[in-house]
């Protein structure tokens, strides 16, 4: 059995991931198809423009990846410092570029006045948030996530897309 993510990922050895995530089914990421002659070429464009949306959004530097025909290979720099810097209204907002956010979260950023008992629940989601913008499980879930919806959508079939976790 593999070890949690947890235990696996110390930024005080390094900042520097390399992960890698497969497809099932014999699915294709990209490429052609032998069998059917069919391209899946232009879903190495999907993958290249999510990762720029996503370093974009995240506090994870994409150093390197490479798309294959059945996987992904993405090395990413975890800048775990610069998620501290950030103000709490830059972490919603880089949030809220990925996810619908709380009401308390929209009242917030809309310069309403939150009461003591809002303000606590905010100041959690605020923490929670800025951990996840330096997680590699984080950033992984939502490459994955999307390209999945995308490629199932576009094969007209549901279920899994990926195998498992990412490896890193």
């Amino acid at each position: 059995m593999g070890l949690a993510r947890k235990r696996q990922i110390s930024l005080s050895d390094t900042p520097y991931y390399h992960c890698v995530s497969r497809c099932v089914r014999r699915a294709f990421l990209c490429g052609e198809d032998k069998l059917t002659g069919k391209s899946y070429e232009h879903r190495r464009g999907w993958v290249e423009q999510r990762l720029l949306f996503l370093a974009k959004v995240f506090c994870i530097d994409v150093c390197a990846f490479a798309v294959m025909s059945n996987h992904t290979h993405v090395v990413l720099y975890i800048d775990a410092e610069k998620a501290q810097r950030l103000s709490d209204k830059a972490v919603l907002l880089r949030w809220h570029k990925l996810f619908k956010g709380s009401k308390r979260a929209l009242m917030y950023l809309q310069g309403e006045c939150l009461d003591e008992g809002q303000r606590f629940f905010l100041d959690k989601e605020i923490k929670e948030y800025r951990n996840r913008l330096s997680s590699i499980s984080w950033f992984m879930r939502v490459l994955n996530e999307n390209i999945a919806r995308r490629a199932n959508k576009e094969d007209k079939c549901t279920g899994h897309f990926w195998e498992g976790r990412f490896k890193s």
